[in-house]
C-alpha cells in the first residue's frame, strides 16, 4: 500500500452550500482575482496562486457551481499546518461561511493530531479566536524572513 497517495476528496453540505477539497472544482480565476487584490497577496501572479494550490490542502466554498470562498493549509499532515488565504466574497458574507469553512478545516481528518496550527490576520482574529487561536505564547521564538514586495517586484521586470 502506497501511504503517500493523496486522500480522496472531503465534502461538507449545509443547506445551499459545498465545501470540498477536491482540486478539480476549483475555480482558478475566482481564487486568482480575489488574492491578487486582497490586502496580503496583492499582485501575485497568477502562476504562483496555482502552484500554491498544487502543493496544499485546499477548500473550496461553493454555491451551485459556482465559487463563493476559499482556504488552504500548508501541511505535513503529521506535525504541523498554517491556514492561509482564506476568503468568502463579500455577496456572501454574514452568512456564518467562514466559521463553517474553519470547522470544516480543523476537523479534516488528515489534519488531525497535529502539534501546532499557525495563520495570519489582519482583521479577523475574532473568528479564528472560537477555534482556539491565540497570539503566540513565545513570540520571541518565532522568526521570518519576509518578502512583502516580491509580487511588485515581479511584475516590474
Amino acid at each position: 500500500m502506497n501511504t503517500l497517495q493523496e486522500q480522496s476528496a472531503v465534502e461538507n453540505r449545509k443547506g445551499e452550500f459545498l465545501i470540498s477539497t477536491d482540486k478539480g472544482k476549483l475555480d482558478l480565476d475566482t481564487i486568482y482575482s480575489y488574492l491578487s487584490e486582497s490586502y496580503w497577496a496583492k499582485g501575485i501572479p497568477k502562476d504562483v496562486v496555482v502552484r500554491s494550490i498544487q502543493n496544499s490542502l485546499c477548500f473550496g466554498i461553493f454555491s451551485g457551481i459556482e465559487q463563493i470562498g476559499f482556504a488552504r493549509v500548508i501541511t505535513d499532515c503529521a506535525t504541523y499546518a498554517y491556514i492561509a488565504d482564506v476568503f468568502v466574497l463579500e455577496a456572501y458574507r454574514g452568512r456564518g461561511l467562514s466559521k463553517w469553512l474553519m470547522e470544516c478545516i480543523v476537523t479534516h481528518p488528515q489534519l488531525q493530531g497535529l502539534r501546532r496550527w499557525t495563520l495570519a490576520t489582519r482583521d479577523a482574529h475574532t473568528l479564528y479566536e472560537k477555534f482556539g487561536f491565540k497570539p503566540l505564547a513565545k513570540p520571541g521564538n518565532f522568526m521570518e524572513l519576509h518578502n512583502p514586495e516580491v509580487y511588485s517586484r515581479n511584475l516590474a521586470s
